[in-house]
């Protein structure tokens, strides 16, 4: 039986996926790998010529999530393992992913919308943002995982602030990370892109960046984004929960917690920008563009 920890929330902030800091990390670290003829269509389609054509709407899916009309993706950003961590991690996709859709799904539909050519552009350029932000969730442990409304309901301290669990490894860790939190977070998330970006191209993360491509299947999306879901929700046993949900409730996390985590959070970020570039240079080589279809391989 789960441990019952939800709380009065009303009181604590509000976690959305990666927090907007995270989102638009992932997004820059994507327009960094995307190949030009990427570029060049979801500029067009995205009606935005700058650098920042995907970090520009790497929140939109968040910012429409509680309005009348965008309740209903309220369950695409996340699948709910009905696991038992720590002594168990696993999504299973019968299982854990609603009959309204989960993450999974979404990436799915949402990437099957960007390439119908019978559908209007505007509707594409939806999906695209749906797409964008959704393969950013997926990468955050807590979106794959149950307990607790994925950590939403568990009380934690960090650095003397009240939080709860799923805000901590949305933004706090992340914040702290990279010195505090957000004032100029576009300008702050392009400084940490750039930095992630090169350690994927020739640091840190060079020799194992080909290795998060390996898998990645385009005409089965589902199977891809699960494999993403329970490569996240295995942290929630070694990172997130290690001792259990319990152990943690009420606990301070700007420690020893957070020296451990805050590498992890570094790396799914990461992965998550050079995934989604992946992800849409394979949209793009499967699309009609004018007179060119690109169909190379990956």
């Amino acid at each position: 039986m789960k441990p019952s920890l939800t709380l009065g929330l009303t009181a604590l902030p509000t976690a959305l996926g990666w927090g907007g800091f995270g989102h638009i990390t992932v997004a820059y670290v994507a327009s960094d790998f995307v190949r030009p003829e990427t570029t060049t269509y979801f500029q067009a389609l995205l009606r935005n010529t700058s650098t920042s054509y995907l970090a520009g709407v790497a929140t939109w899916a968040d910012s429409i999530r509680y309005t009348k009309w965008g309740h209903f993706t309220g369950p695409f950003h996340f699948i709910d393992a009905h696991d038992s961590p720590p002594s168990s991690c696993n999504v299973d996709f019968e299982r854990d992913c609603k009959s309204e859709g989960c993450v999974v799904t979404a990436i799915a539909n949402y990437t099957t919308q960007l390439l119908d050519p019978t559908l209007p552009a505007w509707i594409r350029a939806q999906a695209a943002k749906f797409v964008i932000h959704f393969v950013g969730d997926i990468h955050q442990p807590l979106h794959t995982e149950d307990v607790a409304k994925g950590g939403n309901g568990i009380h934690v301290k960090f650095d003397g602030n009240e939080l709860n669990l799923h805000h901590v490894w949305d933004s706090s860790i992340a914040e702290k990370l990279r010195g505090g939190v957000r004032r100029a977070p576009y300008a702050e998330a392009r400084e940490w892109a750039t930095e992630l970006s090169n350690h994927i191209r020739s640091g840190k993360y060079a020799a194992y960046s080909k290795g998060w491509l390996k898998g990645m299947a385009f005409d089965e999306p589902n199977a891809t984004a699960l494999a993403w879901a329970r490569e996240g929700n295995a942290v929630v046993c070694t990172h997130v929960l290690p001792e259990g949900p319990e152990a943690i409730v009420d606990q301070e996390l700007g420690g020893e917690y957070y020296e451990a985590a805050a590498p992890v959070i570094e790396m799914a970020v990461a992965k998550a920008g050079y995934r989604l570039a992946a992800w849409l240079d394979l949209a793009v080589k499967s699309i009609a563009v004018g007179d060119t279809i690109f169909t190379d391989d990956l």
